[in-house]
């Protein structure tokens, strides 16, 4: 059973409604169908969204993060001259 829901869940959405290489929003990370269902949506597919959007955001993040360590190197040739 469904708990109720008193308010509604508020959209995800930022304005920013550009689509990456993957096909997720650049803004609110939904995927197309998200974005497009939302209203028809209830509000725990609602929230399962808000969710799924958060680890897309900070998985996107970590790759990020991990491509600035790579290319900055630790150690280069040039720095054995001084």
């Amino acid at each position: 059973m469904e708990q109720l829901e008193f308010f509604t869940v508020p959209s995800p959405c930022v304005g920013v409604c550009t689509v990456d290489e993957k096909g997720y929003c650049r803004g609110c990370m939904r995927k197309r169908e998200e974005r497009f269902n939302w209203l028809s949506m209830t509000p725990a597919e609602q929230l399962h969204v808000i969710k799924l959007c958060r680890q897309r955001y900070l998985r996107k993040k970590r790759q990020a993060q991990s491509t600035q360590t790579e290319e900055i190197p630790l150690h280069t040739p040039q720095q054995d001259l001084f």
